[in-house]
């Protein structure tokens, strides 16, 4: 981690009142995160709460006994990592770690709690924002459990591109493999079967979303659900593409 002097933007919070910012702002710090930066791990204090910038992507990611991990929730600038759900420096539950470096956002847990109780729309805006995120953690469950890979790696690239903000995803198959819980042989054919039908194109470390609108066809319905979720809760804060 690098401190930096780079404005950083995260929509979760560029919607927040000029009020309710100005209790925040005095405790943000703005840093470089490179990709496989931990930023807790399972049983630790959660002191610090990251805002990831547009491109930054961080996830919470379970490890199994086997060695094997998985993506339980994806965050990049339309929300927040650590000290959102629970309140003060509860221990965490899952590892969190940097996925596509970039600028975030470091706000000290205990001064975000601080601003929350000395606003009612402060914490009306979080819990909205733990309410998506709980929601997504739901939707995964269910998608794993009853959709296809095609449209679970579909509906993954979407998301992705979302908080990245660019049809070029720099990201391995094998990392999309160990994210979305499946061997890398699978993946290679689901991506070359997306490829054929002109929705992406791949090379050696990049997915390129070639058709947005093709891939959205071969993406499962949770894709849109989520999305809808969060502008019923926190409408401007999901980031758009007018492409889709």
């Amino acid at each position: 981690m690098e401190r930096s002097k780079r404005q950083v933007h995260n929509r979760l919070l560029s919607t927040l009142s000029a009020r309710d910012r100005a209790l925040i702002d005095p405790h943000v710090e703005t840093l470089v995160l490179s990709k496989g930066d931990v930023l807790f791990e399972p049983g630790e204090d959660v002191a610090n709460v990251y805002f990831p910038g547009a491109g930054t992507i961080a996830s919470f990611v379970l490890g199994l006994r086997d060695g094997t991990v998985t993506e339980a929730a994806m965050i990049g600038q339309e929300g927040a990592v650590g000290g959102i759900i629970s309140h003060g420096q509860k221990p965490a539950f899952a590892r969190a770690v940097v996925q596509i470096g970039g600028g975030v956002i470091r706000v000290p847990a205990a001064a975000l709690e601080g601003a929350r109780q000395r606003s009612v729309t402060l914490r009306d805006h979080f819990a909205r924002y733990a309410d998506c995120l709980l929601a997504q953690v739901l939707q995964s469950v269910a998608c794993n459990a009853v959709h296809e890979y095609d449209a679970r790696l579909a509906r993954w690239l979407l998301a992705t591109q979302d908080r990245v903000g660019n049809s070029r995803l720099d990201v391995t198959q094998q990392f999309v493999s160990e994210m979305l819980g499946v061997q890398r042989s699978y993946t290679s054919k689901v991506i070359h079967q997306l490829e054929g039908a002109g929705a992406i194109e791949h090379g050696r470390g990049f997915i390129v979303v070639k058709d947005r609108k093709r891939l959205t066809r071969h993406a499962c319905e949770c894709y849109g659900y989520l999305r809808r979720h969060y502008e019923h809760l926190l409408p401007g804060v999901y980031p758009t593409d007018e492409r889709s």
